[in-house]
């Protein structure tokens, strides 16, 4: 064969499988669900907050055709770990307020780092830890699963102590890992699933840094630890499509081994101080079809 002619057989071979990734495969059906994604509100009375957020919230409702549900990413309010009762029990006043008064929409929600009350002082406290926000948010356990429309969704718990005690890292443990091989064990082969994590199961965002010399650190703290484990059995069930994540503040989309990575920036963007890097405040909108495909957009409100 000619060079030109083997250099074009070789690409149709590499382009061709790459066209389905995550593309709605039978464009003249409509979606049996259309989700939004909310992550990493940080809510706080500050920085004209609540007024954004209520914006937010507003054009999520507005869309056409309609949102079903909401899945929420994690830290729902700007910061429990090292905060006095009387402050957490502001945040979360007002994020209740705002929801009652301006929101329609069903919510699940996953728990972020934000969402947790590590305060030493407080150890001994029945709500300590994860038990006030589970509380607020009326969750059984921080991981579960539930189906809509033919789909599987799972929420996990990716936060958790690191090794020393002394912060967080990302992982499931050894319960919640076991728990994901059932539940993906136990859906039918057929049933396309979608996955909410706050802390990103694998992301490259963590690679953006400044004042690269000849290596980068990467923080526990910023991806699951346990990202190998996991991607070797999401490879074992070819039914996971989808990841959604958030923590970052950046917006990403990675595919690896077939499945889709999307850290959906930040309701917040920068805290409420603008952008994060090159991610505007957002969220994202995703389109689910019955065959596992799907669309998906990031919108800065």
């Amino acid at each position: 064969m000619k060079r030109r002619s083997a250099l074009k057989g070789l690409g149709s071979l590499f382009l061709v499988p790459s066209i389905s990734l995550a593309q709605n495969s039978n464009p003249d059906n409509l979606p049996v669900l259309r989700i939004g994604h909310l992550t990493d509100i940080h809510l706080k009375d500050e920085f004209d907050a609540p007024k954004r957020f209520i914006k937010c919230l507003h054009q999520l409702q507005s869309h056409t055709p309609k949102v079903d549900f909401v899945l929420n990413g994690g830290d729902i309010v700007f910061d429990m770990n090292k905060e006095n009762i009387n402050s957490i029990n502001q945040q979360w006043n007002l994020m209740n307020s705002i929801l009652k008064n301006e929101f329609d929409l069903p919510v699940h929600y996953c728990l972020g780092n934000h969402d947790i009350w590590w305060y030493e002082n407080n150890k001994g406290e029945a709500l300590y830890g994860k038990e006030y926000a589970m509380n607020q948010l009326k969750l059984a356990k921080p991981y579960y699963s539930f189906t809509k429309a033919n789909w599987k969704f799972i929420v996990l718990d990716s936060v958790h102590l690191d090794v020393d005690g002394t912060w967080y890292i990302g992982k499931l443990g050894n319960e919640q890992f076991h728990w994901l091989t059932n539940e993906l064990k136990n859906t039918p082969k057929e049933m396309p699933v979608l996955v909410l994590s706050h802390i990103p199961i694998l992301t490259a965002t963590n690679l953006i840094d400044d004042n690269i010399v000849n290596r980068w650190t990467m923080y526990g703290g910023d991806m699951h630890t346990d990202c190998a484990k996991i991607i070797e059995l999401f490879y074992q069930h070819k039914n996971v499509k989808l990841c959604l994540s958030g923590h970052i503040h950046l917006r990403e989309k990675l595919i690896y081994n077939n499945v889709t990575y999307i850290c959906n920036g930040a309701v917040s963007g920068a805290w409420w101080e603008g952008n994060r890097r090159e991610t505007a405040p957002g969220y994202g909108i995703i389109d689910l079809f019955e065959d596992g495909s799907f669309n998906e957009q990031y919108i800065n409100y």
